[in-house]
């Protein structure tokens, strides 16, 4: 297990930039709006021959007008105690706030290496910002500028020398579920639900969840990544440019998944909206699972699982194969179905076809139904292989592919789901003239442009 180090502080000290700034990405939203993260974020960190885990974690808000204070304290004790060191950033650029003096107070009584960051130090000629803050009474700060880099060499030596050996484990492959939906739907309930711990803020208010937040968890073996993300509304109703940037992560999400869970208020019905994020999730070629969740509220003598099935199946025509389950965050109803269905629809999703067994298969579909004329002339199949996985694409050589009619490419696509197992997952179908070379680099650059 890789060691855990907190970075917590105030709102709008530079959390998400230093936690963007030692890992190398821009996981964590940046932006110059207090509280904009709110749920504690992981990301990998390796520094030299080290490797450990950073989180970055809400800032401490005071005052009771944020309804989200409560919360966001509570997710910064949970990574402070679960954390081997942490990493207090203070603000150089605006100095001193009588809150600082409260958080370190707290820190004292912690039993575990605390370091000290004065942020926003962008060089040498301002290190004087410095000394205002020795009145709190400690004797080492670390000066840096996590947007320019300014002092994070010397800082990051340092704190990787307390920090335990990470301890190795074997590398086994990750399962990353997506979990996507419009605000309010329950995502981050169901996710809590699944880790066995409130780890995510829950709140009525639409919104709560703005970054996309990635939480391990280990099942019967098998390691999965689940990515909440926040809820994404119709463009006409996106004001703000974080919750754009919010929307932005949540599709950038699936474009990295192998499993997408859609999770659906089924209190307030399907909408349009829900289609609309069903449709980008078909568009990215991943695997998908509908949830309906809040299943609870819902009244069994109008509607049962099997018309809302029906219901979904006749407005996503396009995602017939993805299975749809009722389930209910806050009763726990039919959510340890979830996993089990998450590893069917991984199975399909990265399963390889021979290619004798791909051919047999085309070749009994041709002749229990002919392909159609054209020009006078017989369509002829030739030729079909796998070319890749996630989601199962396939190319066959046809002397006309481009006269090849969708009624008939779909036709195909359903023997090939019948007979290869592929009931619940997305899969490519290209049709390509023979020439005696197969261009697979093309094709997989492409994959996401054609129809499933």
């Amino acid at each position: 297990m890789k060691p855990i180090v907190a970075i917590i502080g105030r709102p709008n000290v530079g959390k998400s930039t230093l936690f963007n700034r030692i890992t190398r990405r821009r996981d964590a939203i940046v932006d110059n709006l207090p509280g904009v993260t709110r749920d504690r974020h992981y990301g990998d960190v390796r520094w030299d021959d080290h490797a450990f885990i950073a989180v970055d974690t809400g800032g401490f808000v005071t005052g009771d007008e944020d309804a989200f204070a409560a919360h966001i304290r509570l997710q910064v004790e949970q990574a402070v105690d679960e954390a081997d060191a942490v990493i207090l950033v203070l603000d150089g650029k605006h100095g001193l706030s009588p809150f600082d003096h409260d958080l370190i107070q707290w820190l004292r009584a912690k039993p575990k290496p605390i370091f000290y960051v004065v942020n926003k130090i962008d060089g040498p000629d301002q290190e004087q910002a410095l000394y205002e803050f020795y009145a709190l009474g400690l004797d080492k700060f670390h000066t840096l500028s996590s947007e320019h880099g300014y002092g994070v060499p010397d800082f990051m030596d340092e704190l990787v020398k307390v920090l335990p050996v990470a301890a190795e484990t074997p590398k086994t492959g990750e399962i990353r579920v997506a979990v996507i939906g419009r605000p309010n739907a329950g995502k981050s309930s169901l996710v809590n639900h699944l880790l066995g711990k409130q780890q995510l803020l829950v709140s009525p208010e639409p919104g709560t969840t703005r970054d996309s937040v990635d939480s391990v968890v280990q099942r019967q073996g098998r390691t999965y990544r689940l990515v909440d993300t926040a809820g994404i509304r119709r463009k006409s109703k996106v004001d703000l440019r974080l919750e754009k940037f919010s929307i932005i992560k949540a599709l950038k999400s699936l474009e990295d998944c192998d499993v997408a869970l859609i999770v659906l208020d089924a209190e307030k019905g399907i909408t349009e909206q829900d289609i609309k994020i069903a449709g980008y999730a078909y568009e990215r070629g991943c695997g998908a699972i509908f949830l309906a969740n809040k299943w609870d509220l819902v009244d069994a003598r109008t509607l049962t699982p099997t018309k809302f099935a029906q219901h979904l199946n006749e407005a996503a025509r396009y995602m017939q194969y993805a299975p749809v389950l009722t389930v209910s965050a806050l009763t726990g109803l039919r959510m340890n179905k979830i996993f089990g269905l998450i590893d069917t629809v991984y199975v399909q999703y990265t399963r390889r076809i021979g290619t004798g067994v791909i051919n047999r298969i085309v070749n009994n579909a041709t002749e229990r139904t002919e392909p159609p004329l054209h020009k006078g002339k017989r369509l002829k199949f030739y030729y079909t292989t796998q070319i890749s996985e996630r989601p199962p694409t396939f190319i066959a050589f046809v002397n006309y592919p481009d006269a090849v009619h969708f009624s008939y490419h779909r036709y195909l696509l359903n023997q090939i789901r019948q007979e290869g197992a592929l009931d619940m997952t997305p899969v490519r179908l290209f049709f390509r003239l023979r020439t005696g070379k197969i261009e697979f680099g093309k094709w997989k650059k492409n994959r996401q442009k054609p129809g499933r």
